[in-house]
């Protein structure tokens, strides 16, 4: 009896899932020969199974560490992604003069870091705090891909009154969109402040999960991501994400 047959997915696929770029970075590896299955040169549109050794050359390791990843304190009236409305992109927030004194991560700014810097994640733009902007997929991956298992942390003023069931539903049993939510962490930080800590990211999530209980929120600030906080950071200000630091 033989064995099973092993699926085989596309490579840039498989890289992506394995954390080691993301498919398109993987594609554009693989035009420019920097990738090795099983010590084989790999060729674009090429089937591996999960048994299969991957490995990048230098050039690609190279090319990634030039990838830099960046904590903007994020004002109101900024859209996280692409200009609209008349509104101005965070990302045009990214520049010398708003270069954060206190960044403590050696990296000497570059007019390249500006290029290709995608919000990883986003902020309504009513919203404040913590957004962070990546050249690197690999991050991208590690903030919203499918399989992203990082917490987010706000703290968010309300008005109007939360009864002991609402406080309940916040933390598990409310619904947006026809889907149940993923138990959250929600408790009062003060007397008009409340603390979440979420594992989703759905369009206005924090907002309408309020309205579901009676309460309008009035202010939203993201101090955490991960493992990395917003710290001191001021607002309309940005720094590195440091090489020792990890989400």
């Amino acid at each position: 009896m033989s064995d099973k047959p092993q699926e085989t997915v596309r490579l840039s696929k498989r890289m992506a899932e394995l954390g080691l770029c993301s498919r398109r970075e993987a594609d554009s590896y693989i035009e420019q020969g920097w990738v090795k299955v099983n010590g084989q040169t790999a060729v674009l549109g090429q089937k591996v199974t999960a048994a299969d050794r991957i490995d990048l050359n230098k050039q690609a390791h190279e090319k990634q560490a030039q990838r830099v990843t960046v904590l903007l304190n994020k004002p109101v009236g900024y859209v996280s992604a692409q200009a609209e409305k008349g509104y101005q992109s965070a990302a045009e927030l990214i520049t010398p003069e708003n270069h954060w004194s206190g960044d403590t991560s050696r990296i000497r700014f570059h007019e390249s870091h500006r290029y290709g810097l995608a919000p990883a994640g986003r902020l309504d733009i009513d919203s404040v705090g913590l957004l962070v902007l990546t050249q690197d997929g690999r991050v991208a991956k590690q903030l919203i891909g499918e399989d992203s298992t990082r917490d987010k942390e706000y703290l968010v003023r309300v008005r109007g009154k939360l009864s002991d069931e609402g406080l309940r539903l916040l933390n598990h049993g409310l619904s947006l969109d026809g889907e149940k939510l993923k138990p959250a962490k929600v408790e009062w930080q003060n007397e008009d402040q409340l603390r979440f800590v979420l594992q989703q990211g759905k369009k206005r999530q924090i907002r309408r999960m309020c309205e579901l209980v009676g309460l309008r929120v009035v202010g939203l600030k993201r101090i955490r991501i991960g493992k990395v906080k917003l710290g001191k950071l001021p607002p309309g200000k940005w720094r590195y994400l440091a090489p020792n630091e990890k989400f």
